[in-house]
């Protein structure tokens, strides 16, 4: 039995497995995708504290290092369902289960793609999913940024300071966004919103150049260059298998503060699942240590 089991192995569960481990408790990390997470998707980091600029995969495999380094145990697989026991839980996944004292959720929060045909490959090679991380990388450059709500509207504006020109695309015939959020940036210049459009095809095999447009009101299909674009179509958290032990907010979301504790004694969380304002690297990090450390105290005491 493990004191520790950490569901996910992004830098909330990596940082989450590290201070663990350091605390001499036995750690066992199961990841179905990647290991590192969606930081992996990545090409260039340039936010993350210590380091001027590496790749999700480079930062990713140092973290890993890191953590194998304290002993912890990896496990390849796809977690279905935790039952309580009298020791703790039970991690029922798609190759077995594991026993572990304490359970700390890490799954992270998946991007929403619009799943259009070789989405994969370009998603790191021209789409993007944060501004604030590669936005910078686009200065100067033409942008699309997928969306009308909040989110989207933030993304632009935020690229409106970047880029030479960003295009707003929105399926709906209007924004859904805050209206002083769109009152700012129809106010810029280098912004234009097309709405009742929906990108109906990438441009571009191992990079993107643009993408191929559908009016929804006349039919009429464009092709558009981008140089990047920005996918802000919303988050899907990946909780569903935890909801009996965890409260989750209208979107799937744990509800949870900085504490990083639920509702359910011996069982934490961490990262983008749980409800919070920032979702970026560092802020995912600071979730894990908070996290590994409860789970210490609640081992200890």
């Amino acid at each position: 039995m493990y004191d520790i089991i950490v569901i996910g192995s992004g830098p909330a569960g990596l940082t989450a497995a590290l201070y663990a481990g350091r605390a001499n408790k036995s750690v066992l990390v199961i990841e179905k995708g990647a290991f590192g997470g969606q930081i992996t998707l990545s090409p260039k980091v340039e936010n993350i504290p210590g380091f001027t600029a590496l790749s999700g995969n480079e930062f990713a495999d140092k973290m890993v290092e890191q953590v194998l380094a304290q002993g912890a145990d990896f496990e390849s697989e796809e977690v279905l369902e935790l039952k309580p026991t009298d020791e703790g839980w039970t991690v029922v996944t798609d190759f077995g289960s594991h026993e572990g004292r304490t359970v700390i959720l890490a799954t992270g929060a998946k991007h929403r793609t619009l799943g259009l045909p070789n989405e994969e490959a370009l998603i790191g090679n021209g789409i993007s999913f944060c501004a604030v991380c590669d936005g910078a990388f686009f200065k100067n450059k033409t942008v699309g940024v997928v969306g009308g709500g909040n989110s989207a509207l933030q993304e632009a504006l935020l690229l409106s300071e970047l880029a030479a020109k960003v295009y707003v695309i929105q399926d709906l015939d209007f924004l859904t966004g805050e209206q002083k959020m769109q009152d700012l940036l129809l106010a810029k210049d280098n912004v234009e919103v097309m709405t009742g459009t929906v990108v109906s095809a990438y441009l571009g095999e191992t990079e993107l150049t643009g993408v191929q447009l559908h009016n929804q009101q006349s039919g009429v299909e464009s092709a558009l260059s981008v140089d990047g674009l920005f996918l802000a179509v919303g988050m899907v958290p990946q909780n569903d298998p935890f909801a009996a032990f965890a409260d989750l907010n209208d979107y799937g979301y744990i509800t949870a503060d900085e504490s990083c504790t639920t509702k359910t004694t011996g069982l934490f969380v961490a990262g983008d699942c749980r409800t919070k304002a920032i979702r970026q690297v560092a802020t995912a990090a600071a979730d894990g240590a908070v996290a590994a450390l409860a789970a210490c105290r609640y081992l200890d005491n």
